[in-house]
């Protein structure tokens, strides 16, 4: 089985939008009237997948998808916690909506209802509702709520413990994943999103949180941002830190997966990232669209760079479906009652 886990729903039907807009607009003149979620019937939720995402997961030979909210429009950036919950809630609704349509090729991972320095009471409710009562595999976890201003402390403060407690008692992993940049010197997706899987990294190497929390369990996408690259550099920072190698210190809780849109890179990754730690992930339609024009391939055709590497068999397993299982355990457990 090819398990991709890093999909999001970035094609929603357009009324979806037209209420989050109404949201905005409501908090600009709260004279509006408050805004309601999108009406949005079976066939308009199943054409906007069945065209795009479940389209190319079967052209390019996947079988299940991990689909989470679209993550640019988090939009973790406005501070009014009731229209965050509201938000969040309405975009999990709507993700679990297509999980239903389509149960045998997708399952859950929950947006939460972040806020700048608000605090994570609303998060872990919305989690709980998710893991519980919808049965979601994992959640979406944003390190910057503020837009690429950075506000909040680093992932290893005790600000974040509420959530992780919830998380390892429920036992659901992380992605790390920002949203918009408020920044304009941060491009949204060239620089904010890799800037904060970078960013992460480095604060798990200076941090001790797994030793506090030695199940907790986090996703870095988009191929570790440029940790792989510069793996040399965090080794040895960690000597000059006296910290503990990376490769025992943040390793065993940490996985990178292979959104990375381009042969060099995807050899690299598995050069220098043991195969236990890498996760097949495509984030198609996500944020680099259409195909390189020096080799035909989709930009976010990952499979294809992956089938490439000259792995071994052992080797694809683990990366396909083998490793999602052990990360995502919820996953796990859903797959095998479906006798997969």
């Amino acid at each position: 089985m090819i398990i991709d886990i890093h999909g999001h729903y970035t094609t929603a039907p357009p009324q979806h939008q037209a209420f989050r807009d109404a949201q905005l607009a409501r908090l600009a003149d709260p004279a509006l009237p408050a805004a309601v979620p999108a009406v949005l019937s079976d066939d308009a939720i199943r054409e906007s997948v069945e065209s795009n995402q479940l389209k190319l997961l079967r052209e390019r030979g996947g079988d299940f998808m991990l689909f989470s909210p679209k993550a640019s429009a988090m939009e973790h950036h406005v501070s009014d916690p009731a229209t965050a919950q509201e938000w969040a809630r309405a975009n999990n609704d709507l993700v679990h909506r297509v999980v239903g349509l389509f149960p045998e090729h997708f399952a859950a991972v929950c947006q939460l209802p972040q806020t700048p320095g608000g605090t994570l009471d609303a998060a872990r409710a919305e989690l709980r509702r998710c893991v519980q009562t919808l049965g979601f595999v994992g959640c979406n976890l944003n390190p910057d709520p503020s837009g690429g201003h950075w506000t909040s402390p680093p992932l290893t403060d005790a600000y974040w413990f509420p959530l992780y407690e919830t998380m390892v008692e429920l036992d659901v992993p992380a992605m790390i994943h920002v949203s918009a940049s408020c920044n304009p010197n941060f491009h949204a997706l060239g620089a904010h999103y890799l800037n904060a899987d970078t960013s992460a990294f480095m604060q798990f190497v200076e941090g001790d949180l797994f030793g506090r929390f030695p199940t907790l369990r986090f996703v870095i996408p988009h191929g570790g941002g440029a940790v792989p690259y510069h793996w040399g550099r965090y080794r040895g920072l960690a000597v000059r830190l006296g910290r503990p190698d990376p490769a025992e210190h943040v390793m065993r809780n940490v996985f990178f997966d292979t959104c990375v849109y381009h042969q060099p890179g995807i050899d690299l990754l598995h050069r220098v990232i043991d195969t236990d730690n890498i996760l097949f992930a495509s984030e198609m339609l996500g944020a680099v669209r259409g195909a390189d024009p020096e080799t035909g391939i989709a930009w976010d055709d990952t499979k294809r760079y992956v089938d490439r590497a000259g792995l071994t068999e052992e080797e694809l397993h683990k990366i396909f479906e083998a490793n999602a299982r052990r990360v995502y355990p919820r996953l796990d457990a859903l797959l095998t009652t479906k006798g997969r």
